[in-house]
């Protein structure tokens, strides 16, 4: 795998063309949508006045200085915070499409049971900042959620995962036994990943994920997530719902959505993705990467210049997020 090649040139005709930015086509339907969000604890405001629209097949990079609300945005937008004021929209891949559009209906998270939101995170997976792999070996933590919510059989799973560890560049026969302590950083961040592809989400968050990676190491990741993003989704056999049929999906004409919190201007530059500029808990900036910080106001000002130019620090800061990052 080149570490040095850009894998989002738009010049480059070998890679797929981004479903929302191709000229003429339908615009596609709505996975995410914040509408007037806005997150406080106790006295102090994080989050004001947050309108973000994301459309099923966008990579979406979600970026601001330390302390300016990405994390908690990423948190309200999976439903581990629910927003002191406004909503959050998602896509409901499980109940039947809009008769006129085709497309997903919308639900509010906020009026959703614990049920029905972790029967919606099914189409999801987090990629945490310090990738949040539990006890035990590298086939335990990719194989749980085949186990839990597939139907699939063990040889199957465990097929399945060794695909998953190659698709990451990892030596299957060394790791996949290996115990979560044993991994270093890197290989870390790629199980996770790995474990990411095993459920085949229809949506993907990531929060920071190559922060305090060496630049080779970084490269990689920018260069599975890009692939990730692409992978064709496929029909896993999902176990049916307790008092009634899920509805069976035709995954394979859906298209992925990837959206990432990061300080990584390499992976910007990379990815070419939207990119949403949080400042002091507003959005500063929300457009293309090839704009974002160039003269005048389309650019996003003087904060999203001030921030390009700190990105390559915070990249490399090790630690726990700040307080309302």
């Amino acid at each position: 795998m080149p570490v040095d090649a850009n894998p989002a040139n738009p010049a480059d005709p070998a890679r797929p063309a981004d479903p929302v930015a191709r000229p003429g086509a339908p615009r596609p339907p709505v996975e995410i949508q914040a509408e007037q969000v806005a997150k406080s604890f106790g006295p102090k405001s994080v989050l004001a006045d947050i309108n973000i629209t994301v459309r099923s097949g966008e990579i979406v990079a979600i970026v601001g200085g330390s302390g300016s609300g990405k994390t908690v945005l990423l948190d309200t937008l999976i439903g581990l915070h629910m927003p002191t004021s406004g909503r959050v929209l998602v896509a409901d891949h499980d109940s039947p499409p809009d008769a006129q559009t085709g497309a997903p209906r919308l639900v509010d998270l906020a009026g959703l049971g614990s049920d029905a939101l972790d029967l919606l995170r099914l189409h999801w997976a987090v990629v945490f900042q310090r990738n949040a792999l539990f006890s035990g070996s590298v086939r335990s933590n990719i194989a749980l959620w085949l186990r839990e919510h597939t139907s699939l059989g063990e040889h199957e799973i465990d097929q399945r995962v060794r695909d998953c560890l190659q698709a990451v560049s990892l030596d299957v026969h060394d790791v996949i036994d290996k115990d979560r302590d044993a991994l270093s950083g890197g290989m870390a961040k790629r199980v996770a990943i790995a474990r990411a592809i095993a459920c085949d989400p229809l949506v993907i968050f990531y929060d920071e994920p190559t922060t305090g990676l060496d630049p080779v190491i970084s490269a990689t990741i920018h260069e599975l997530i890009w692939n990730l993003h692409h992978r064709p989704l496929e029909n896993l056999p999902l176990r049916e719902l307790p008092g009634g049929t899920r509805r069976q999906l035709n995954r394979a004409a859906l298209t992925r959505t990837s959206i990432i919190v990061t300080h990584d201007k390499e992976l910007l530059r990379r990815l070419a993705p939207r990119v949403v500029m949080l400042d002091r808990g507003r959005i500063c900036y929300d457009g293309p990467y090839e704009r974002f910080g160039t003269p005048g106001p389309d650019g996003g000002g003087e904060p999203a210049r001030q921030y390009l130019a700190s990105m390559p620090v915070l990249h490399q800061r090790f630690g726990p997020p700040q307080s309302g990052e």
